[in-house]
């Protein structure tokens, strides 16, 4: 039935917007609408749909409002090093929970995203 979907960011502008989820996180865009909509793929079926902000649509940013989660396929601790050499800033280093290890961070637009690992249950 359902097979897939986005997680929707509203963004102040949609080039810089574009380039930092590009240039910064290697995402592909794979549509594009002119400035008023753009598909960003992140891999294994996530997809962000990237749309600016106006007055009828939420403010860009506002904590809560959405979290995006990232799944990584090398140690967290790696793939956080690579992204902080991209310019990335991480809040509170990484983190560890019942099976998967997680790290914190912002797009531009102060959107929350975070990283995880899936850890190997321990008997």
């Amino acid at each position: 039935m359902i097979t897939g979907g986005n997680v929707t960011l509203y963004v102040s502008d949609l080039e810089r917007a574009v380039r930092f989820y590009v240039e910064k996180l290697a995402f592909k865009v794979t549509a594009r609408h002119g400035n008023d909509w753009a598909e960003i793929d992140a891999g294994n079926g996530l997809i962000l749909g990237l749309h600016p902000a106006g007055p009828t649509t939420p403010t860009p940013g506002i904590s809560g409002s959405m979290q995006v989660g990232l799944a990584v396929n090398i140690p967290i601790g790696d793939a956080v090093a690579v992204l902080e050499n991209r310019g990335i800033a991480f809040a509170g280093g990484v983190l560890g929970s019942k099976g998967v290890s997680l790290a914190f961070f912002s797009d531009l637009d102060g959107n929350p995203l975070y990283l995880f690992e899936r850890l190997a249950p321990t008997a």
